[in-house]
């Protein structure tokens, strides 16, 4: 699958593995596509109601500042997403794990149109933990995307350098994030990011 990295917030991948999910729609005209890109992207940055959008959702994010209260907004760099994924829970997280929006841009042209937002795993807001509150280490990242090259419109999920989280303290997430990172890498991100990307486009 070509990658759609127009605003470079996908990074390249230099460590460990990648995973890519991607859903393609095609419109008769500009016109069309340019309308239903801005509908599609107002949906990608709605990052609370994401699991609304799969067919079948595994997990459920939900936007919080930096202390981890629950925000009723949408993405924006800094911001902090909390992660209920079935499966045993992080006790680090309490219960959750923790990425930082550390990206939102766009591009806009009159071939192309491009949202990406790209997150990366963290420490749990009021740890003392040094390792983040995550089934992947520190140097993994995510980044959600949505393109329109003239009438097509792509979504697409971009997992890079990911690795599970086994640098934490507590030895019960040291298993769990072994456990989870391996079926997120095999399983779990493969099956989660499709169904939001297909539903991104529905």
């Amino acid at each position: 699958m070509e990658e759609k990295n127009y605003t470079g917030a996908v990074p390249d991948n230099y460590r460990g593995e990648s995973i890519t999910a991607q859903s393609v729609r095609k419109f008769g005209d500009t016109s069309a596509a340019k309308t239903f890109f801005e509908e599609s992207a107002l949906r990608l940055i709605d990052v609370n109601h994401w699991h609304e959008l799969a067919a079948k959702p595994l997990g459920r994010f939900l936007i919080s500042d930096v202390v981890g209260n629950p925000l009723n907004q949408t993405a924006r760099e800094g911001l902090l997403i909390k992660i209920d994924i079935p499966g045993p829970a992080s006790s680090s997280g309490k219960g959750y794990d923790w990425v930082r929006i550390e990206e939102v841009s766009k591009l806009a042209s009159d071939e192309v149109d491009s949202i990406a937002i790209r997150v990366r795993p963290v420490v749990a807001p009021g740890s003392s933990d040094k390792a983040p509150a995550h089934f992947y280490d520190e140097k993994s990242t995510s980044t959600f995307t949505l393109t329109r090259e003239n009438t097509v419109i792509t979504a697409a999920i971009y997992d890079r350098n990911i690795d599970s989280n086994t640098a934490i303290k507590s030895q019960v997430d040291k298993l769990r994030n072994a456990i989870i990172g391996f079926a997120g890498k095999h399983l779990f991100s493969k099956i989660q990011w499709q169904l939001l990307v297909d539903g991104l486009l529905k």
